[in-house]
C-alpha cells in the first residue's frame, strides 16, 4: 500500500510554532504530527509514503520514501498540491492524508476496505468533539450528508444552517484509486485555471457527486483529531 501525506502548508493559525517549520512537524505530546501518522499507516500496511512538501520543504525529507514538491504551496490549495503526486496516483490505490491530523491504523485499515473507486474517513460521533474545541460547533462545522444507504456521501463542504445538516466529520483521510483519480483531474480539467489551482479537497469531492462519482464514507475507528490552531494543541493537549 502506498500513502500521501500532504504537507506543503505552513499552517497560519499555529502562529510561531510554525516560524521554523511546516504545521506537520508541530508536535502534539511530543511527538510531530507527521510521526504520528507515518507510524498509524505502516501499521496499517503503507509500504510506502510520500510527502507532499512545499514551506521548508528540507525538514519534511527524513519522514518519508519520497519526496514530491509543490513549489506554488503559498498560492495553491490541497487538490493542487496532491497533483505533483501523478504518477503514485494514476498507478495504483493510495491512502491520502493530511499532515496537522492524528487518526488509528485500524481507521486505515477500515478506509482500505472500502469498494467504491473513492472513499473518506469521516467522525459519525463529531460533535462532542468539535463542542470542545469551538463554542458553538457550527462556527467551524460544515454539511456532511449521507445518501439513504447510509454509506455513500451526498453533500459535503457547504456552510450548515443545522447540526442535522451535519451527520458527520470528514477527516482529512481518503483513499484514491487511479479511477477515481483519474475522474478528478477530469473536473480539474473543466475548471477555470484560478478555480482549479486553489480548488480545495472538498470542492473536489462535491464536484465529483455532482458528476456522479459514488465516494464512500467509512466511519473512523478509535481515537482521531484535527490540530488546525494553538487552541487545538494545547485542548488536545490537557490531561
Amino acid at each position: 500500500m502506498k500513502a500521501i501525506i500532504l504537507a506543503a502548508g505552513r499552517g497560519s493559525r499555529m502562529r510561531h510554532l510554525t516560524d521554523d517549520k511546516p504545521k506537520g512537524l508541530v508536535a502534539l505530546n511530543g511527538k510531530p504530527l507527521i510521526a504520528r501518522q507515518c507510524d498509524a499507516l505502516r501499521k496499517a500496511g503503507a509500504t510506502q509514503i510520500g510527502i507532499v512538501t512545499g514551506y521548508k520543504a528540507d525538514l519534511l525529507a527524513p519522514y518519508g520514501d519520497a519526496t514530491f514538491h509543490n513549489a506554488d504551496w503559498a498560492n495553491t490549495q490541497m487538490v493542487t498540491s496532491l497533483a505533483t503526486a501523478e504518477e503514485w496516483l494514476s498507478s495504483s490505490p493510495v491512502i491520502v492524508s493530511y499532515s496537522d491530523i492524528f487518526y488509528s491504523a485500524e481507521t486505515v485499515s477500515a478506509l482500505q476496505t472500502a469498494t467504491a473507486p473513492l472513499a473518506i474517513s469521516y467522525d459519525p460521533d463529531w460533535e462532542a468533539l468539535w463542542a470542545g474545541r469551538f463554542e458553538d460547533p457550527l462556527d467551524d462545522a460544515e454539511t456532511f450528508r449521507l445518501a439513504a444507504d447510509g454509506t455513500h456521501l451526498v453533500e459535503i463542504g457547504n456552510t450548515p444552517k443545522d447540526v442535522a445538516e451535519v451527520q458527520g466529520q470528514y477527516m482529512g483521510l481518503l483513499r484514491f484509486t487511479p479511477d477515481s483519480w483519474a475522474a478528478a483531474q477530469k473536473i480539474r480539467q473543466t475548471l477555470p485555471a484560478e478555480a482549479a489551482r486553489t480548488l480545495h479537497m472538498t470542492g473536489l469531492l462535491q464536484h465529483l457527486i455532482d458528476a456522479g462519482s459514488k465516494i464512500e464514507a467509512i466511519p473512523c475507528v478509535g481515537p482521531w483529531g484535527e490540530v488546525d490552531s494553538v487552541e487545538d494543541l494545547a485542548f488536545y493537549q490537557s490531561p
